[in-house]
C-alpha cells in the first residue's frame, strides 16, 4: 500500500478531528504515492527509533508522540528534529503521529493499557465531547480487575509485573492494605484527571508523570489511591494493537520497536 493509503487508514481508525486543539497529528513527513511494505510503531520519534525504522526497510514510522508539536522557526540538520527530518527524507522514510486522537479512540491507548492491566467492564474515565462523543470513546478508561478484588500492594505488583520494564518503575501512594475493586488508569500524563479519578469511584488511579502538590493535595483530599508509571510504558501496550490491527487490515509487515525512549535511564 502506498504512504496515502496507510495515512487514510489511520485517519479512519483515528480521525484528526478527533485530537485536541493544540495536538498536531496526521502524516507528518513523506511523499504520498511512495510504496510500504513494512510501517515502524514507537511511541517516540527519535533518532534511535529513526534508525530502527531505516535498518528494519520501514517505509512509514507511525509515532505516539507528535516530533513537531510547537512552532519552529528552522528544520535545518543542525538542530535536533531538523536531523530526524533529514534523515527521514534521504532514506524516503514517512512519519505518521496519532496522539490524542489514539489516546481517546475506541479501542486506543487507553484500552490497550486496561488490557494490559487485566481490566474488564470498560468505560472512559471521561466522556468524549465534539467530534470523538459516542462509542465508548474519552480520555482514560475505568474498569473491574479480572482476578477478582486485590489489595493496593498486590495491585502494584501486578502492574509492574505487566507493564514493561523501565529505570522509573511504579510508584505507589496510599494504605497497601487498601482494596482495588475498580480501577482508573490514564495512559500519559494524567495530573487532569485526579478529580475524575476520584468522582469515578475507582479505588486506584494509574497514570503517568503525577507532581508532587496535586498528588499530594488529592492523597490528603481522600481520594483513590495513586500508581505513577512511566510515561512510555503506559502507552507503549498501544503499539501491540496498532501494528495487530494494521497486519490484518493493510496486510503489511510490522516491527514494533521495544526502545525505552522514558528519558530517565537511572
Amino acid at each position: 500500500m502506498s504512504v496515502a493509503e496507510l495515512a487514510a487508514l489511520l485517519d479512519e481508525w483515528y480521525p484528526p478531528a478527533w485530537a485536541a486543539d493544540w495536538d498536531r497529528v496526521g502524516l507528518v513527513v513523506g511523499e504520498p504515492e511512495l510504496p510500504v511494505s513494512r510501517v515502524h510503531f514507537t511511541v517516540d520519534c527519535t533518532p534511535e527509533t529513526v534508525a530502527e525504522a531505516i535498518t528494519h526497510g520501514a517505509g512509514l514510522i507511525v509515532a505516539h508522540h507528535p516530533l513537531l508539536l510547537r512552532g519552529v522557526s528552522s528544520v535545518a540538520s543542525t538542530t535536533y528534529k531538523g536531523r530526524i527530518i533529514r534523515d527521514l527524507i534521504r532514506a524516503e522514510v514517512a512519519l505518521y503521529v496519532a496522539h490524542t486522537n489514539a489516546d481517546i479512540a475506541n479501542p486506543g491507548v487507553n484500552d490497550a493499557l486496561a488490557a494490559r492491566l487485566g481490566l474488564t467492564q470498560l468505560r472512559p474515565l471521561v466522556a468524549a465531547t465534539g467530534a470523538g462523543a459516542g462509542g465508548g470513546r474519552g480520555s482514560g478508561r475505568v474498569g473491574v480487575p479480572e482476578n477478582g478484588p486485590l489489595t493496593l500492594a498486590e495491585f502494584a505488583a501486578h502492574a509492574k509485573a505487566v507493564l514493561p520494564a523501565t529505570s522509573w518503575g511504579v510508584r505507589t501512594a496510599g494504605d497497601p492494605d487498601r482494596m482495588v475493586n475498580l480501577v482508573a488508569v490514564s495512559g500519559g500524563a494524567g495530573d487532569a484527571f485526579l478529580k475524575d479519578a476520584a468522582a469515578s469511584g475507582a479505588d486506584v488511579f494509574l497514570t503517568s508523570d503525577l507532581r508532587h502538590h496535586p498528588a499530594s493535595e488529592h492523597m490528603l483530599d481522600g481520594g483513590p489511591a495513586l500508581i505513577d508509571a512511566a510515561h512510555w510504558a503506559t502507552e507503549r501496550p498501544w503499539l501491540d494493537d496498532v501494528a495487530r490491527r494494521m497486519r490484518a487490515e493493510a496486510g503489511v509487515d510490522t516491527v514494533i520497536s521495544d526502545t525505552v525512549t522514558d528519558p530517565w535511564n537511572i
